[in-house]
């Protein structure tokens, strides 16, 4: 079976690489904690591996906007090197700062360059830190063709072995998803909005289920080949079932965050 190098890329301010590499390393990946630096000095190459992923953490210090310094650092100095990995259908995960960088560098949702989304300040005004009910929404099969089916593998391959509720904590303070109209239009079109905060019964509510007023409550979207993820929510602190702070409580206690991960190693090991 391949081995599956999973980058975990880091800059000032991240701090949630140590955790990301663990959780990546947990489903199955050997993961490389990586700053930014290098690769603009030329000593690494995003090619070296099947999985990139931008973790959480607070990115040169959120300075100008959460995740905008740290999005111009691809955009304008590893453009063509991040958007060569981008479109070449191996996999890149953004989660929460992550999930930021993704969309003001214009990898996200569409991997043209232009940034079309943000993710703003929360509507209550503060640092919002819970753990919150998803809905994970994953595509039908538009044609049984082989080729068809084989999109489709992709297209879901984040979703994987979930069901149709899971739970993951957020923990931001611009975790807003926002965007004009005909863009939303098209991701709705395209099926690129994947996870949508809910309650406990699968119902779109507001506040605290929806924690920063996202429109469409969206919670975390992919591009139309389905091998780019952004997500607020984090999965890589939901990967023991001893994380879940009602795991005592509960029986059978599902860490979703660590099926995600895995999905997408087993992905890569399987077609990269």
């Amino acid at each position: 079976m391949k081995k599956v190098k999973v980058l975990i890329l880091k800059t000032a301010g991240t701090n949630n690489d140590v955790e990301t590499a663990e959780a990546f390393k947990l489903a199955g990946g050997i993961p490389e904690i990586v700053h930014i630096n290098r690769f603009l000095k030329g000593e690494k190459k995003f090619s070296e591996y099947k999985i990139l992923a931008i973790p959480g953490g607070f990115s040169y210090g959120d300075d100008i906007s959460a995740g905008k310094v740290f999005a111009n650092k691809l955009k304008y100095r590893l453009n063509s090197e991040i958007m060569k990995f981008a479109k070449s259908k191996k996999l890149l995960i953004g989660i929460c700062n992550g999930f930021q960088v993704l969309v003001k560098s214009g990898i996200l949702p569409f991997t043209d360059g232009n940034q079309s989304v943000t993710l703003a300040h929360n509507d209550s005004g503060k640092f919002e830190c819970r753990w919150v009910y998803l809905k994970a929404i994953k595509k039908s099969p538009a044609s049984p063709s082989e080729a068809g089916q084989a999109k489709l593998k992709i297209q879901n391959l984040w979703l994987k072995n979930l069901p149709e509720i899971i739970q993951l904590p957020v923990a931001h303070g611009e975790g807003k998803f926002v965007c004009y109209n005909d863009t939303l239009k098209k991701l709705k079109e395209k099926s690129l909005i994947v996870l949508k905060y809910v309650d406990e019964g699968a119902i779109e509510k507001g506040y605290p289920y929806n924690p920063n007023g996202s429109i469409g409550n969206i919670a975390g979207i992919v591009n139309p080949e389905g091998n780019i993820f952004g997500l607020m929510p984090h999965p890589e602190r939901f990967v023991i079932k001893y994380q879940h702070p009602l795991w005592t409580r509960k029986k059978n206690v599902e860490p979703f965050g660590l099926i995600i991960l895995k999905n997408a190693v087993q992905y890569a090991k399987e077609n990269l």
